[in-house]
């Protein structure tokens, strides 16, 4: 399903979410990203382009903290952070921004999950049964002053829709939304225990927009105009008694479903019925990375909760499945590893006397022990020449998951809550057995062996996933692992695939938050909207269904999306256009996501939105969330650069893109060809320049399997870790152990200061040469600052590396690179766009200018004057 609707050219729609971030001095309060939703009953929307491609992520709850790294925003928007950044408490207070520049709350990050589609889309069928008039004549369930576009898992790239088709569809600029499903949200959403009302005639849900006649209790449908009864619910003899339920007095609300199919039901876990966790282990490492690894794999079992049941796999020719029920020795069943193992092998394994799955509370100690028994590869062979049967080893591992069938074992087989996982811990490709490929590159049968391995491993994952089990895959080390092949295995599973430069304390803490990730399963999202909106493209972890519900709903029309699995850190990018000249005053939209969450329960979560309707293209540029658009021209940007080659035509792309928002936008210079870019979204054209040169679209990474890695993390990314990856942030600290937040410039290099540098999947700690001679300040400032990028990424998944050096050093490259070269910049630029140079004295200036290297590479000021347009000034 790879086709994409028409789009002007040099243009691709995709979906983008909204997040919330605070900036001072600015008139814009983006939406803060609300609960996911659910629905139930099938949708049919145009068909729109879906995608896949991303990455999971925790968040956190701290409504005042500085924007983590960890990428998860909650709370009110806040210009100025007094306070450290997410849990735990930071004893290092953070100074606000020296010049207006946006800060964005902190939540984890969405790691991988992934599957890219793209889907054309086709108008919806127009439909009216008369109720329309009925519109002006029914009350609203609530006052007209409730906020419109606000809520925390729906970010939308504006908070206005221009009613001019030809305005409102200029590609460069383009609208969307971003939708977190399973996005945590603080306080949490209203529950409630009973099926939903839902229009007879396209399947919406009542929400606090729908008119209720109070007298019978109709209500009308906000999408399609119906009008539909409640059973006498919502009778009542005022507007106030409507406020009781909450789905007419909130946008996000989560239905506990009670007609599903398990009567007398009650949401439980504990060891039988939680997700199992296994590991599935390279043998083929040198006793460097296997120390490593037997260090990190002691930590996580350490980790885990008491109930958690784990099973323990290491492959090399063989697979080796560890059996718990040897309490002092390391005792294993082996199976050959050069094909699929049969049935009767499986049979004779599960059926058998050992214990593959045990819980940790009997199991630790032989887990240790079993870690410990680990050896390093003895023979003399290249490290990518080993052979490893990961393809095999999954097998195994998903039949001890699936266990015994029902009838064989004469009982009830209870369903695990949530989706169970297989952690692969990885130091080579997978080179022996199916979906293996050759050791070298120049096989000659290479490419016709790579393709195979890409099928079979498609396939196993897609098995994976039906399963409901979600297949992980961290590599570490210098070995190449073929990323195409293994990717295609984590994505199609809904899961994510991580590159580490070692098996440490990195690799570690991913091991640690990938087992703990909430994962729920069974996911299905609805995508409903009026009928002036068109959906075009969707890119995120899913894949659109067909389900048929004209049974039940005459006319639903809703684009109905598979998940691939429902976690926190997950987003969905949604384009949308006009399909033609909007009417009304405002358009709504509906998003109903359906899952079984870790606790076995049916969950439908509903969020309704609505935004109103504008004529003026000022109030529309206004009503534009710099941050939200940045990520979503991003992400669409990102699924047309499969490899080297097309990121260099994104960097071309995207320099069209800011001069056609210039031209269509913008206003002209007097008597002159140059147009000045809208001062109303002043940051975005700063924000694309990061991205241009960045690690998603840059030189900064050298090998394309890095990447590809990058990339499917990105399009799956939640808004706050997508937002870290396009746009580093850059924190100084200052005397007296506080920390300012300044625009990524190398102006901030300042001999005597440390600075942390947030980069999504980077964290970097700089250190002045002047500060670096005193040890003792050195040493102060160097911790501070780990603290702060530690708790900044405490619950980010994948967990960043977190380097530190000082400056002029070999690796200080690393963070050089990330920073824009505004000290090519004249003196008046650097200080309206950095205000911080004024606190300098002529002395620190003059050796500031001094330590700077040439270097060809253009200033964000110079590039954009470069394509003819007159940067905006600095908000």
């Amino acid at each position: 399903m790879a086709t994409t609707p028409q789009a002007s050219p040099g243009y691709s729609k995709t979906i983008t979410s909204q997040i919330y971030s605070a900036s001072p001095n600015s008139n814009k309060s983006p939406v803060a990203p609300a609960p996911p939703t659910i629905s139930s009953g099938a949708p049919r929307f145009p068909p729109p382009i879906l995608q896949q491609d991303q990455i999971p992520s925790h968040s956190v709850k701290n409504p005042t903290m500085l924007s983590p790294p960890n990428g998860v925003k909650t709370g009110s928007p806040i210009p100025h952070m007094s306070t450290p950044p997410g849990p735990p408490v930071f004893a290092l207070p953070i100074r606000p921004a020296a010049v207006p520049f946006r800060t964005s709350p902190a939540t984890p990050q969405p790691v991988a999950f992934s599957s890219g589609s793209s889907l054309p889309t086709s108008s919806s069928p127009q439909f009216s049964n008369g109720s329309v008039e009925l519109q002006q004549q029914l009350p609203s369930a609530i006052e007209e002053s409730v906020p419109d576009g606000d809520s925390p898992c729906v970010l939308f790239s504006a908070h206005k829709v221009l009613k001019h088709k030809k305005q409102a569809n200029v590609p460069s600029l383009g609208f969307g939304v971003l939708v977190s499903p399973g996005r945590d949200t603080s306080p949490g959403p209203q529950v409630i225990q009973r099926d939903p009302h839902r229009c007879h005639n396209c399947g919406a849900y009542s929400s606090l927009y729908s008119n209720i006649l109070t007298g019978s209790g109709q209500w009308q449908c906000v999408i399609c105009r119906n009008l539909n009864g409640s059973e006498g619910e919502y009778i009542a003899s005022s507007k106030e008694e409507l406020r009781s339920f909450p789905e007419l007095s909130s946008p996000l609300v989560d239905f506990i479903q009670t007609g599903n199919k398990r009567p007398s039901f009650v949401p439980v876990t504990d060891s039988r019925t939680s997700a199992p966790v296994v590991l599935v282990i390279d043998e083929c490492l040198d006793e460097p990375h296997l120390q490593h690894l037997q260090s990190s794999l002691h930590a996580f079992v350490d980790s885990l909760p008491p109930t958690t049941r784990i099973g323990i796999l290491v492959y090399g020719r063989t697979v080796s499945v560890y059996d718990f029920s040897e309490e002092s020795i390391a005792s294993s069943d082996v199976i050959p590893g050069g094909s699929s193992p049969t049935q009767e092998t499986l049979k004779s394994l599960i059926y058998g006397t050992g214990i593959y799955l045990s819980p940790m509370h009997a199991s630790k100690e032989v887990a240790h022990l079993l870690f410990s028994s680990l050896r390093p590869y003895k023979l003399n062979v290249p490290e990518a020449s080993r052979d490893r049967c990961l393809g095999t080893a999954v097998e195994v591992a998903l039949a001890i998951i699936q266990g015994p069938s029902a009838d064989m074992s004469r009982g009830v087989v209870k369903r695990p809550g949530g989706n169970s996982r297989i952690i692969v811990c990885a130091g080579g490709p997978n080179t022996y057995g199916p979906g293996s490929v050759p050791h070298s590159y120049t096989h000659p049968n290479y490419p016709h062996k790579e393709k195979a391995a890409l099928k079979w491993m498609e396939c196993l994952g897609r098995e994976a996933h039906q399963h409901n089990t979600v297949v992980d895959i961290l590599c570490a080390g210098t070995c190449p692992v073929r990323v195409p092949v293994l990717q295609h295995l984590a994505k199609a599973s809904g899961g994510v695939l991580v590159l580490h430069d070692d098996f440490g304390e990195a690799f570690g803490v991913n091991l640690q938050r990938a087992s703990t990730r909430a994962a729920g399963s069974h996911g299905l999202l609805e995508i409903r909207c009026s009928d002036d909106i068109l959906v075009t493209q969707v890119v995120g972890p899913g894949e659109e269904t067909h389900i048929d519900t004209h049974a039940t709903f005459k006319n639903d029309i809703s684009l109905c999306i598979q998940m691939l699995s429902v976690e926190e850190t997950q987003c969905f990018l949604i384009s949308m256009e006009n399909k033609h000249d909007i009417k009304s005053d405002f358009v709504f939209f509906q998003f109903a996501i359906q899952y079984s969450n870790v606790f076995q329960a049916d969950i439908a979560r509903v969020i309704s939105m609505r935004l109103p309707t504008v004529d003026s293209v000022s109030a529309y540029l206004q009503s534009v969330q710099d941050e939200v658009a940045a990520v979503l021209i991003a992400k669409r940007t990102l699924m047309q650069a499969k490899c080297n080659s097309d990121a260099i035509d994104m960097r071309t792309t995207l320099d069209e893109r800011v001069k056609d928002i210039a031209l269509k936008f913008g206003s002209q210079v007097p008597k002159s060809k140059l147009y000045r870019f809208p001062k109303e979204i002043s940051l975005l054209p700063e924000l694309l320049f990061h991205l241009r040169r960045g690690p998603l679209l840059g030189s900064i990474v050298g090998h394309e399997d890095e990447r590809s890695v990058l990339r499917n993390l990105f399009l799956n990314a939640s808004f706050d870790l997508s937002l870290r990856m396009v746009a580093p942030r850059c924190l100084m600290r200052r005397e007296g152990g506080t920390f300012e937040e300044l625009p990524a410039y190398d102006l901030a290099m300042q001999s005597d200061t440390a600075v942390v540098l947030d980069h999504g999947t980077d964290v970097f700690i700089w250190l002045g040469a002047e500060l670096a001679a005193d040890k003792g300040r050195s040493a102060a400032a160097l911790a501070a600052c780990r603290t702060l990028a530690e708790e900044l990424t405490e619950l980010r998944f994948p967990a960043p590396r977190i380097l530190a050096f000082k400056e002029g050093s070999s690796q200080a490259r690393y963070f050089v690179s990330r920073l824009i070269p505004a000290h090519k910049d004249p003196p008046y630029e650097q200080e309206a766009r950095f205000p911080q140079l004024r606190t300098l004295t002529i002395e620190q200036r003059t050796k500031l200018k001094s330590s700077f290297i040439h270097f060809d590479d253009p200033s964000f000021c110079e590039w954009i004057q470069s394509l003819k347009v007159v940067p905006p000034e600095p908000s």
